[in-house]
């Protein structure tokens, strides 16, 4: 794993992965679990291969908003969407639902994809927000955002 530019964590839950999956796949709630994610705007929560959202994002007092694709939506095995800033590629999300005795591991993994020649301003505006090693700071994010889904799953 680049230190960089990859977080990931996983975590076994007691609860079957499609479960799990409709709980992730729904972006409208992602904010009861994430640090930082807090939600979409308008958006419908069963989101297909393909389909657009906005996703609203928080730290502190700072609010933003990205504009995310869907890149796979295959329930109880893996949801994947990419983040997106204006013109600029800013990162990609996977899930991953890998049933296991009793239910199911789940593993979240944030990659960088803040290359090409907008990086360097996107990466500076980037650490306005959020000071010191993006991928740190998402790791943390990463193992509160699967301890809280887990507590969420099995409730």
């Amino acid at each position: 794993m680049d230190e960089d530019t990859l977080a990931s964590a996983s975590i076994t839950i007691a609860a079957p992965p499609e479960r799990v999956y409709d709980l992730v796949a729904d972006v409208t709630r992602m904010g009861e679990w994430s640090p930082e994610a807090s939600g979409t705007i308008g958006q419908p929560s069963a989101l297909q291969a393909g389909d657009k959202f906005w996703g609203t994002n928080r730290k502190g007092f700072v609010w933003w908003f990205t504009r995310c694709t869907v890149r796979r939506a295959d329930r109880g095995e893996r949801f994947e969407f990419d983040v997106d800033f204006g013109p600029s590629d800013i990162s990609r999300w996977t899930y991953e639902f890998t049933p296991v005795d009793g239910g199911c591991e789940v593993t979240e993994t944030w990659q960088d994809r803040r290359f090409g020649p907008l990086a360097g301003p996107v990466k500076w505006v980037g650490k306005g927000i959020i000071p010191g090693p993006r991928a740190d700071h998402n790791q943390r994010n990463i193992e509160i955002t699967l301890q809280r889904l887990k507590a969420a799953a099995e409730s």
